[in-house]
C-alpha cells in the first residue's frame, strides 16, 4: 500500500491560493462568454430626433456638427408642427424644433412636452405668411372678411391668421377657417375651395414660386419668430446627456450656418427634394440664434396662448412657466 505524502502547512496554503486565483479566473470566463459566446461591447444609445420638412436634419448633416458624437441619431420628418408634436406626445421621438405658438398649443393639452432650447429667426416673421391665388381679388388683410381661409389647427399659420385678423379689426366669426394639413391645403386652395391660405416656409415660397401666388399679410411685427427644442419629461429622464450634446452641436450648426447659407441650401434640397431657388430662399429665412429660457420669455409666451383661448380655439391657457426646462440652457446664459 502506497501513502500520498503529507505536505507541510506552508505547502497546503501555497495550492489552496493557486486554485483559488484558477476558480476564480474560471468564473471570470464563463461570466464574459455567458450562454451565446464572448461579451459583445453593448451599441451606444439613440436619440430620436424629429424634423420638419428636413430644416433640423439638414442644418445638422451640412454642417457635421454630429461628427464625433457618443450615440446614433435616428431622423424623422414630418410636414408640420402639429404631427410632430403629436408624436413626441406619443413618445415616438425624444426631441424636435416647432414653433412657439404651435408648441404652446399642444403643451394646454399635453403639459408632458417641455422646450429644452430656444433659437429666435432673424427672418422677423417674414417666413409665415397668408398666400392667395395670383388671380385673386384679395389684396390686403381687409379684403380677407367673409373668406374661406384654410390653415392647421393650432399651427404658427393659425397663430398668424388670429394676429392678422385682429390687425384689421375682423372678428373670427367674420371668416370661415377649414382646417387641414398643409397637402391638403395647397390642394385647397388650386381648386378654388379656399381663397386663402395661412402658413409658413417653405410652402409659402412654393405658393410664390415663379408668380402663381402672392402673400397678401406676413408675420412682420406680429409674431415672436421663436424655434423651440421641444422634448418630454420621459426623454429628459432618460437621455439627457445626449440630449444635452446634441443641444450643443445643434447651437454650433446654427452659428455655422450664418455664413454657409448655400451650403445649408444645398443639403436641405437633397434631403426634401425642394427646387434649388425655393431651398435657396428657405435656408435664407432659417437663421435661428440662440435665445436664453427665462421667466420673462415664459410670461412672453402666455399671451401668445391666451390669444388662442380668445379665439375659441382652446378652452383654457395653463401657466406657461411649467413647459420651460432652463437646465439646457448654454454656458453663456444664466
Amino acid at each position: 500500500m502506497t501513502l500520498s505524502p503529507r505536505l507541510s502547512p506552508r505547502a497546503a496554503r501555497g495550492v489552496s491560493a493557486a486554485l483559488t486565483l484558477v476558480f476564480v479566473a474560471a468564473l471570470a470566463v464563463v461570466a464574459s462568454c455567458g450562454p451565446k459566446g464572448p461579451a459583445r461591447s453593448l451599441p451606444p444609445p439613440t436619440l430620436k430626433v424629429a424634423s420638419q420638412k428636413g430644416g433640423t436634419k439638414a442644418l445638422i448633416l451640412a454642417s457635421h456638427a454630429l461628427d464625433g458624437a457618443p450615440y446614433q441619431v435616428e431622423w424623422s420628418e414630418f410636414p408640420s408642427a402639429q404631427a410632430l408634436l403629436e408624436a413626441l406626445g406619443a413618445n415616438a421621438v425624444d426631441l424636435g424644433g416647432v414653433g412657439d405658438a404651435p408648441f404652446l398649443f399642444a403643451y394646454a393639452n399635453d403639459p408632458k412636452l417641455k422646450v429644452v432650447q430656444t433659437g429666435r429667426s432673424q427672418s422677423g416673421g417674414k417666413s409665415v405668411g397668408v398666400v392667395v391665388p395670383n388671380n385673386s381679388p384679395i389684396r390686403r388683410a381687409a379684403d380677407l372678411r367673409g373668406k374661406r381661409i384654410a390653415t392647421g389647427k393650432g399651427s404658427i399659420g393659425h397663430y398668424l391668421l388670429l394676429r392678422v385678423l385682429d390687425q384689421a379689426h375682423i372678428p373670427v366669426s367674420a371668416v370661415k377657417v377649414v382646417y387641414l394639413s398643409p397637402g391638403d391645403a395647397k390642394a385647397a386652395l388650386a381648386n378654388g375651395a379656399v381663397d386663402a391660405w395661412s402658413t409658413w416656409s417653405p410652402y409659402t415660397n412654393l405658393e410664390t414660386r415663379d408668380g402663381a401666388g402672392r402673400v397678401v399679410a406676413d408675420g412682420t411685427g406680429l409674431l415672436n419668430s421663436y424655434l423651440f427644442m421641444a422634448s418630454t419629461d420621459q426623454a429628459i429622464a432618460a437621455k439627457r446627456p445626449e440630449l444635452a450634446d446634441f443641444l450643443q452641436r445643434l447651437s454650433k450648426a446654427q452659428q455655422w450656418e450664418a455664413a454657409h447659407v448655400s451650403e445649408f441650401a444645398k443639403v436641405l434640397a437633397a434631403e426634401t427634394g425642394l427646387p434649388p431657388d425655393v431651398a435657396l430662399a428657405v435656408a435664407r429665412l432659417h437663421n435661428y440664434q440662440d435665445t436664453p429660457i427665462t421667466p420673462a420669455l415664459a410670461a412672453e409666451e402666455q399671451a401668445t396662448l391666451q390669444r388662442y383661448v380668445d379665439a375659441g380655439a382652446l378652452a383654457k391657457a395653463p401657466a406657461t412657466a411649467g413647459a420651460f426646462d432652463p437646465e439646457f440652457n448654454p454656458p453663456s446664459h444664466p
